[in-house]
């Protein structure tokens, strides 16, 4: 497998020099080690993007990097690691929830000489648990929701026995932890959270203008994430419909693809905001859209620690955030940005006027979020998180 491979388009955007050279430290030790990544899914989804982003950077600090994916996924993630040496193998479906895959994922620790092998959410880390466990591979799991495997209570005994094999359980939020600690029964002491960290790539502010139309004088609002329920779109849709008659020039723009697309337009239509509403799809341009964003709103309903609400943060962009997961935390308790109660589009379409109304805070606000994004979240903390995990796992000095 090729090391190093090239990178551009990523901004300098990092931790002061001290907080840079102990990252560095900490990469140093995990050269050589042979990782596999387990994930069931390949579509544009945090946990995906995430994978993507460890698998990639870790290949270029002097890892051999493997991911397993499904051979009957979309491809997404696949085709994010290419030329990047990063090796991948398919499972195939008819392997999945058996013996037999177990026996798979096995040959393959064996096969490719694996050192670690880092699972990611419930299926995965079920699985790979009992693989690594056979084959004496140290072993860590990622958490990044609940809802796969909170409402089962087969799924929760199944992850609870995964987690006592051994190795190390990672939450993404502190939220998160807590909510697996006490969904599974163990103790909160036996669960290590690692913040999301996500590289900087900065955007062109009048491309998604111009696409949009907007005029100097519009204010555009920008939300990221697939149109499900616990995303909370339709709350932020009723705020804009709030704002219809208060002359403000407001727009929004919501990039993410799923099974709401026609709820929603049909919601934006009968609140009369129809013509500000944009429903962008699935996007591969998000820089652009937070760079062209007045203000980001994040208007979930649950998160553990969003990557969209980092990228934003490092974009500068002005956040209005639903206080959910470790949102609060990101945001500072709010000096970072406005948060606001989950499911209450009057509380939203308050902060939109606030920012709207007050540009010198907004811009306060998002420098703020600048200045905490790259002190706490950016790709390198993160990195160098998982690496001591996988030194100290291993035994190694």
């Amino acid at each position: 497998m090729a090391l190093r491979p090239e990178r551009s388009g990523v901004s300098s955007r990092e931790p002061d020099s001290s907080m840079a050279e102990l990252n560095r430290r900490a990469l140093s030790g995990v050269r050589g080690l042979r990782i596999a990544y387990l994930i069931e899914s390949d579509g544009p989804g945090g946990a995906e993007r995430m994978v993507a982003n460890l698998a990639s950077e870790l290949q270029a600090a002097g890892c051999e990097s493997l991911v397993v994916l499904p051979a009957d996924g979309e491809g997404w993630l696949a085709r994010q690691l290419e030329g990047t040496g990063v090796a991948v193998e398919l499972f195939p479906k008819d392997r999945r929830v058996s013996g037999d895959f177990v026996r798979w994922l096995a040959a393959t620790f064996q096969r490719y000489r694996i050192s670690v092998a880092h699972s990611h959410e419930f299926f995965m880390a079920s699985y790979g648990a009992w693989a690594a466990w056979r084959t004496g591979v140290k072993h860590v799991i990622t958490m990044h929701g609940g809802r796969y495997y909170a409402e089962r209570l087969r799924r929760r005994l199944a992850l609870r026995a995964a987690f006592t094999l051994g190795g190390r359980v990672v939450a993404v939020s502190h939220a998160l932890a807590q909510r697996l600690s006490a969904d599974l029964w163990i103790r909160g002491s036996g669960i290590l959270t690692i913040p999301n960290g996500v590289p900087y790539v900065r955007g062109r502010r009048p491309a998604v203008r111009d696409e949009l139309a907007l005029s100097a004088t519009d204010r555009l609002l920008v939300a990221v994430g697939n149109l499900y329920a616990v995303k909370g779109h339709r709350y932020l849709i009723e705020a804009v419909g709030l704002l219809r008659d208060r002359q403000l020039q407001v727009h929004l723009a919501i990039a993410g693809r799923g099974e709401l697309a026609g709820v929603l337009t049909a919601q934006a239509r009968a609140l009369g905001v129809g013509d500000r509403v944009h429903l962008l799809g699935l996007r591969s341009d998000v820089p652009d859209l937070l760079a062209a964003a007045d203000i980001f709103v994040l208007p979930s309903l649950s998160e553990g620690l969003p990557l969209v609400l980092l990228e934003a943060m490092f974009a500068g962009c002005p956040v209005v955030a639903c206080d959910v997961g470790d949102v609060r935390l990101a945001l500072a308790g709010g000096q970072a940005g406005v948060l606001v109660e989950p499911g209450n589009s009057g509380a939203l379409a308050a902060a939109i006027v606030r920012l709207v109304g007050n540009p010198a805070v907004a811009r306060e606000l998002g420098a703020h979020a600048a200045q905490r994004a790259a002190a706490e979240y950016g790709i390198s903390q993160m990195l160098a998180r998982y690496a001591a995990t996988y030194v100290e796992l291993l035994g190694r000095t």
